[in-house]
C-alpha cells in the first residue's frame, strides 16, 4: 500500500521542482522530504527520481505516479465530502480566501447569509493574493478560495484543483481626469502605475499596453487598487483598475471602460465541490451573485459596456 503523504510530497517535487521548495511548503526539512521520497521508492519497487548532483527530476515512473497520484487525491478528496454529507448538513470550518475588492463587496453580505442560514458552519476568512490562492487549496490552509485572471492573460489549470466561474467585470483605464485621453494609445508616453512583476494583474497591464503597441514606463508599484486610483488621482500617472475596485473612485480621476474582463472563479479541491460546508459557499457565492447584489448599491460586478465609449466618474 503507497503512503498518501509520501505521494503528496512526489506531487510536490513534480509541481516546485526542488525538494528545497516541497520542504518549505509543507514546513518540513530538505532532510525529511528526501527521506519520504526514498522510502516511496522501496514502496513502489521502483526508481522515482533521478539524481545529478544536486539536482533531483523525475523519472519516467515517477511522471506516471503523478498523474495516478493527482486522480486518488481527488478521489480521496470525494470520499471524504460524501461521509460529511451522510453525517450531517454543511457544519464544522471552512476556510476562505478572497482579495481585497471582493472582500470589500460582495463576501460580507456572503457571511452573513451563510452565518443566518447555516449556523453550524464556522467560517474563517483570510485576504490572499490570487496567485497564492492554489497552493493554499493543495496545501489544506483553504477550503474555499477566490481566484482570478484575466481574458488577456488567462492562468494555468491546475490538475489538482475545480473551480466554478462567479462573475466576470469590466477593465477601466484610469487617468486623471485634467488630462484624461480616454484611450490606452493616448496615454503610451505617460507614467504608469504598475503591478508587481509576476502577477496577473502587471502581466495585464503589459498585454494591453502591447497590443496598442507600446511599452509601458512605470513610475510606481502597487497592489491594492485604493493606493493605485489615489495615485492616479494625485496626477502620479495612470493605470489599469477592474469594475468591483472603482465603484468609487476619488475626485479627479476618469474611467474608460476597455474591452478587458477579469474574471473571478470560485475554487476548490477537486472532489470536494459535494461537502456541504464547501457547496454551501460556493452557493451563497454564485446566489449573491446572480441576484445582481453587491456591497454597493450601484452594483460594482455588473460589466459596464464598452461600446457606451467613455465613461466619466469624478468626485
Amino acid at each position: 500500500m503507497l503512503d498518501v503523504r509520501r505521494l503528496r510530497l512526489l506531487s510536490d517535487l513534480h509541481r516546485l521542482g526542488t525538494i528545497a521548495a516541497v520542504a518549505d511548503a509543507r514546513s518540513y526539512t530538505a532532510s525529511a522530504v528526501s527521506q519520504q521520497l526514498t522510502a516511496l521508492e522501496r514502496e513502489t519497487g521502483v526508481a522515482l527520481l533521478e539524481r545529478t548532483g544536486r539536482r533531483v527530476t523525475l523519472t519516467a515512473a515517477g511522471q506516471v505516479l503523478v498523474r495516478h497520484t493527482e486522480t486518488v487525491l481527488a478521489a480521496l478528496e470525494e470520499a471524504g465530502a460524501s461521509l460529511a454529507a451522510v453525517r450531517s448538513g454543511p457544519a464544522g470550518p471552512v476556510r476562505i480566501g478572497a482579495f481585497p475588492s471582493v472582500m470589500r463587496t460582495l463576501l460580507p453580505p456572503v457571511l452573513v447569509t451563510l452565518g443566518h442560514d447555516h449556523p453550524a458552519l464556522e467560517l474563517t476568512v483570510t485576504e490572499l493574493d490570487p496567485a497564492l490562492v492554489p497552493a493554499a487549496l493543495r496545501e489544506r490552509r483553504l477550503d474555499v478560495g477566490l481566484t482570478s485572471d484575466y481574458d488577456i492573460a488567462p492562468a494555468e489549470p491546475d490538475p489538482s484543483l475545480d473551480s466554478v466561474p462567479l462573475l466576470r467585470e469590466t477593465v477601466y483605464l484610469a487617468e486623471p481626469a485634467s488630462t484624461a485621453t480616454g484611450s490606452v494609445a493616448g496615454v503610451a508616453s505617460t507614467p504608469w502605475i504598475l503591478a508587481t512583476p509576476g502577477t496577473l494583474c502587471h502581466e495585464a497591464i503589459l498585454r494591453v499596453c502591447r497590443d496598442a503597441e507600446f511599452i509601458p514606463r512605470a513610475r510606481h508599484h502597487a497592489d491594492d487598487f485604493a493606493t493605485v486610483l489615489a495615485l492616479v488621482a494625485a496626477g502620479q500617472g495612470v493605470s489599469l483598475v477592474p469594475e468591483l475596485a472603482a465603484t468609487t473612485p476619488p475626485a479627479g480621476v476618469r474611467l474608460t471602460a476597455l474591452p478587458v474582463s477579469r474574471r473571478t472563479s470560485i475554487g476548490f479541491r477537486r472532489g470536494a465541490a459535494a461537502h456541504p460546508a464547501v457547496a454551501a459557499v460556493i452557493a451563497a457565492l454564485r446566489q449573491r451573485r446572480a441576484t445582481g447584489a453587491s456591497a454597493d448599491p450601484g452594483d460594482p460586478g455588473r460589466s459596464a459596456d464598452p461600446a457606451r465609449g467613455p465613461m466619466h466618474r469624478q468626485g
